[in-house]
Formats: structure tokens, C-alpha cells, sequence
């Protein structure tokens, strides 16, 4: 191995951020060196990865239908491991608190794309970077832009702003809202995405779990986060200082552009396969505030946000059920609002959870928000 070769593990390497992960890394072929990989039921792609970059560490979440002379591990013994420099954290839902917990406490730099993670534990994760003087380097192209503008500057940011494409339905009305298909949610304008993550963009709940996350990444309080629209996705967030100065990062949307730069960072390095944002070629930028009456499931967010202790986590685990059964065809896209409502209304927060009371919590509020989709069903 060569002077300087980057050893990464990819936690979901067959999900959308693990494959273009992978792209990023067919680019720089002796930049970096992929040491393990980890997936979950889509073994079929995870073996054409397993024979095109040799991993030593591999794992699966069912029985593999293949042989491999890799060592099959858990992805904690993975995103660990002594062989391992960065581990990428692309897993969905509660799967990737656990290995990340697992790669900190190690010392290895983390690259993350997972949301909940943060949600569910950003105190926890964030506290255990801090003790083992390690890295997160966000994956989100709205936290790789705030990382971005805030290097090199010793002030703090006086607020931040996340900005958001506001979805395939932005300005449709209730009625039209009850009546959006599955096919018509999984059509994000702008974004290629797995489908949990484009029915929460669709909603707008994923902005509010990434105002959680800038809140815990960049240690800025959640009223000072706020939410632009911009629908032509350029402008990925905006950082504005205490003298009322601005900074904002632009680039083509396109996820294997922070994903680049987390990787290879601190280089910056040319890509020639990734698209090049040409200004003169656009209309002018536009920004206008959220309506936060017509998405409720960002208000629900923010809300969870500034109650803290285990809401978050209740947050994130009554959106994940309502958002299965929408994309199953057994609720409205206008239920899962009122469903992650309910949830929340029932739960019985922990002002500081350990992780055990933050999966107890998870685990509890799934039986619920079941129990609520059921009730709903039924009407």
C-alpha cells in the first residue's frame, strides 16, 4: 500500500450514498483502498463489490448465497477495524448509531450520511468524537456546505441557513397533497435518493432532522438554524456572521460532490466525471421562507429538536413506520404527519437518555405508532 492511501470501509455500500461512494473511489484509484464493505439484503450487488474491490471485511445482514474469502464481520467489528482509516457511515434508520459509536471510540475519522444517527444520539456521538479527538466529517451536501464555509473562520456563525428544493409538491394544496401517489413522492425533482429519504424530502421532515443535526455537528442552537426554500438546489446552505456578512457554497446537486469532499479531504481534487456548475447558463437564484402550515412534518421536527432528551429519537422512529406503510399504499401521504403527530403526543420523554434508553424509546414508540396506523386504518 502506498504512502498516503486512504483504507475506507463503507457501511451500505449498496444504498444510493454507498455507490456513489464507490463511484468517488473508482476516480481515485490510488487515493484510497477499500478495506471492508457492508449492506443489507442486496446480495447480489454486494457481490459484483466484493469482486471488483477485494475487500478483506465484508457483512451482510441475511445469509449470503456466495462464497468469499473476505472475513465476514459485524459492521461495528468493521467500522473498528486496525485495517480501517475512514469509515463511511451510509447505512439508513438506527443500523448505523452502534458502528459509528464503535469507529469513534477506535479514532478512525467518520464520513456521515446517516441522519439518524445524529438525531437519535447527537450528544452521545458528539461527546465520544470529542474524548477520542476524531473527526465527523458530514456527508449532507447542506452540512458539507456549512463545513465548508466555517473552515477558516475563528468566529462563530451568528445563524445558519439550510436551504431546500421544497419537493415535488411545494405549493400544492391540501386537497392535492391527499390525493399524492407513491410514484409521484418517489419523483424528486432535483435529488437521486433512496426512498425513505425522498418521502421525508417530499415532506420536508428531512430538513428538520438536518436542522438537529447542524445543531449537534456545529454546536449551534436549533432557533438559530432556520430554513430557506430555493428550489433551484445551487445554494446548498448560507452561513451569516455576527457583522451581518454571508457565505454560502454552490455547487451542481450532485451527491458524489461532498461525498468527494469528504473523502479526499483535505484535498480538493478534479474530477472530470463530476458535473460542473455553469452560473451563466441559470436563472437568478430565489429564496423564500417555508410554510410551515402546508409541511407539517418539519414543524413536528423542530419541535422534537428544541424538546430534546429522547423526542428525537421517538421523532425518527414513528416517521420511519409511517413512511413504510405510505410507500406499502396503506396510508395518505397527508397521514404521516398525523401519525409522527400521535407518536409524539404519547411519548414520555428522558431528559438525558443513555443509548439503551434511546433504542427502549425507539422500540417503544414503533409499537405505538403501529398501533396508531392501525387505529387510522380502521376509520
Amino acid at each position: 500500500m502506498g504512502s498516503g492511501v486512504k483504507r475506507i470501509a463503507i457501511l451500505g455500500s449498496t444504498g444510493s450514498i454507498g455507490q456513489q461512494a464507490l463511484d468517488v473511489i473508482r476516480a481515485f484509484p490510488t487515493k484510497f483502498q477499500v478495506r471492508g464493505l457492508a449492506a443489507g439484503e442486496n446480495i447480489k450487488l454486494l457481490e459484483q463489490q466484493l469482486e471488483e474491490f477485494e475487500p478483506q471485511l465484508f457483512y451482510c445482514s441475511v445469509e449470503p448465497d456466495f462464497s468469499y474469502q473476505g472475513k465476514f464481520m459485524t459492521m461495528e467489528e468493521i467500522a473498528s477495524h486496525d485495517d480501517v482509516d475512514l469509515t463511511v457511515i451510509a447505512t439508513s434508520g438506527k443500523a448505523g448509531l452502534f458502528p459509528t459509536i464503535a469507529a469513534l471510540q477506535a479514532g478512525k475519522t467518520v464520513a456521515l450520511a446517516n441522519k439518524e444517527v445524529l438525531v437519535m444520539a447527537g450528544n452521545i456521538v458528539t461527546t465520544e468524537a470529542t474524548q477520542h479527538d476524531v473527526q465527523i466529517l458530514p456527508v449532507d451536501s447542506e452540512h458539507s456546505a456549512i463545513w465548508q464555509c466555517l473552515l477558516g473562520e475563528e468566529s462563530e456563525p451568528h445563524r445558519l441557513f439550510l436551504t431546500a428544493s421544497g419537493g415535488p409538491f411545494y405549493h400544492h394544496s391540501q386537497s392535492q397533497l391527499d390525493r399524492v401517489t407513491v410514484e409521484q413522492a418517489l419523483r424528486h425533482p432535483t435529488w437521486k435518493m433512496g426512498k425513505k429519504v425522498t418521502i421525508d424530502s417530499a415532506t420536508l421532515m428531512n430538513k428538520g432532522l438536518e436542522v438537529i443535526e447542524a445543531h449537534h455537528l456545529f454546536a449551534i442552537p436549533v432557533d438559530r438554524i432556520e430554513i430557506l426554500v430555493h428550489p433551484q438546489s445551487l445554494v446548498h446552505s448560507i452561513i451569516e456572521f455576527a457583522d451581518g456578512s454571508m457565505k454560502a457554497q454552490l455547487s451542481f446537486p450532485d451527491m458524489h460532490l461532498p461525498i468527494q469532499y469528504a473523502l479526499c479531504y483535505p484535498e480538493r481534487l478534479p474530477n472530470p466525471e463530476l458535473p460542473r456548475l455553469d452560473l451563466s447558463r441559470k436563472e437568478i437564484l430565489s429564496f423564500e421562507p417555508v410554510d410551515y402550515a402546508q409541511f407539517p412534518c418539519l414543524k413536528l421536527a423542530l419541535d422534537a429538536a428544541r424538546l430534546g432528551g429522547t423526542y428525537p429519537a421517538a421523532l425518527c422512529a414513528a416517521d420511519e413506520v409511517a413512511v413504510e406503510f405510505f410507500l406499502q399504499g396503506k396510508i395518505r401521504f397527508t397521514d404521516i404527519a398525523t401519525i409522527v403527530s400521535n407518536a409524539l403526543e404519547q411519548h414520555q420523554s428522558i431528559a438525558q437518555p443513555s443509548i439503551e434508553e434511546i433504542f427502549a424509546a425507539d422500540e417503544k414508540t414503533r409499537e405505538m405508532t403501529l398501533q396508531i396506523v392501525h387505529d387510522i386504518s380502521l376509520c
